[in-house]
């Protein structure tokens, strides 16, 4: 199957078969894809966090507004969570990027608001999160990507103290009555020449 038609058939997924599970080796898989990620620099400004636990998914599920099914009967609730300690990020890039690297980072952003700082390392975690699920759509795995969740609650579930949660994605399979699937309700996107232009 060409990617094309794997993104043709990918969609937001509403309603998980709670009893289909994930392969161990996929999901292993799935944690070394979303490690290549790209990001601006190589700044790897990220965590992902892989939840399986019933008990900790069950505290996250009450903190995912009209999520909480999906957290419930998915396999694996994923967190995409940006570091929020801006002098422990420039201590791991200090030790792990080139000079011309870091140099970028002091002459271009540490100079810009905290606020404007981390915006930009949401970005480069929402770089991962498209990789993620392309990853996922590729892999036959389904995914449902929430930005509907509490994230100071979901840090504290987490015990993320230098973390801050951006967006979950639920991963599993998906129950053969979800209404959303595309065989169910067709994709609906804006037409092509209305998103892409091409200069010769």
């Amino acid at each position: 199957m060409s990617f094309l038609n794997t993104m043709q058939g990918r969609y937001t997924t509403k309603k998980y078969n709670a009893s289909k599970k994930i392969d161990s080796a996929q999901l292993e898989e799935l944690k070394e894809i979303v490690r290549l990620s790209p990001s601006s620099i190589n700044s790897q400004p990220w965590k992902f966090t892989f939840v399986r636990d019933i008990e900790t998914k069950t505290k996250l599920a009450k903190a995912s507004f009209f999520n909480e099914q999906k957290v419930l009967d998915c396999d694996t609730l994923v967190v995409f969570s940006r570091i929020d300690a801006i002098p422990l990020f420039e201590k791991q890039i200090e030790e792990t990027l080139p000079e011309g690297a870091v140099g970028y980072y002091k002459q271009f952003l540490k100079p810009q608001p905290k606020e404007q700082i981390k915006a930009w390392f949401d970005s480069q975690t929402y770089l991962a999160l498209g990789v993620f699920l392309s990853a996922c759509a590729a892999m036959k795995i389904d995914a449902t990507p929430m930005e509907g969740i509490e994230p100071d609650k979901y840090n504290s579930i987490l015990d993320a103290k230098d973390y801050h949660a951006l967006v979950g994605v639920a991963i599993g399979y998906r129950d053969e009555e979800d209404s959303n699937q595309p065989s169910k309700n067709p994709k609906s996107r804006r037409p092509l020449n209305e998103v892409v232009t091409t200069i010769n």
